[in-house]
């Protein structure tokens, strides 16, 4: 029996995603959160064999949580399921080393395929996607500076950023300094545009 955590902040979509797999004989959903920082606690707790993680979650977007799974529960084999079908996005995936991406679009029994896949050692990537991904220009941005600037592009303060990622002000402020001098930006906003442009948010 595959074990199953699903990581998705919309309950509607999350039990949806739970009835589905829990129809499949070889596929059990063990465990569910609704943020990004539960799913590492969670996977192990749970002894899940995959996570399907959502991207855009609260508290620690996807591919963070996904990244911090692969180095702390390698055990864990993680699938991303999303509606961004970016290519700049699954460039990330593949950085974070996700097991497998899917868009949320996919028909039913593709998602089922892909567990039993990512389960065995696999990698379950849209071939197009995976293509377009290399042909994009590879981001000068840090993980870390990457999530700094996705909380500030997300309305968050410098204090808020700096709470919330345990660092001080002063260090938050050294990273977006870094991040506009980086991407010859006129300031933090103008950084915001250019990672966002080039999908590297």
């Amino acid at each position: 029996m595959i074990r199953v955590l699903l990581a998705e902040d919309m309950h509607m979509v999350r039990g949806a995603l739970a009835a589905l797999l829990n129809l499949e004989p070889d596929i059990e959903v063990v465990a569910e959160v609704a943020s990004g920082d539960k799913i590492v606690s969670t996977a192990a707790e749970a002894k899940a064999d995959v996570a399907i993680i959502d991207i855009d979650l609260p508290g620690k977007d996807g591919l963070t949580a996904a990244g911090e799974l692969n180095q702390r529960l390698p055990t864990c084999r993680t699938l991303i399921l999303t509606s961004l079908g970016r290519s700049g996005t699954v460039r990330r995936a593949l950085d974070a080393k996700v097991n497998g991406f899917l868009l949320k679009d996919a028909p039913s029994e593709k998602l089922a395929d892909a567990v039993r896949s990512v389960a065995v050692g696999r990698r379950v990537i849209d071939s197009e996607l995976a293509l377009s991904a290399w042909e994009t220009e590879e981001s000068p941005l840090t993980p870390r500076e990457v999530e700094i600037l996705r909380l500030a592009a997300r309305g968050r303060t410098v204090v808020d950023i700096a709470s919330e990622l345990y660092l001080s002000p002063g260090t938050v402020r050294n990273y977006l300094a870094a991040v506009v001098t980086k991407l010859n930006a006129r300031n933090r906003v103008d950084a915001i545009r250019i990672a966002t442009e080039a999908e590297w948010l």
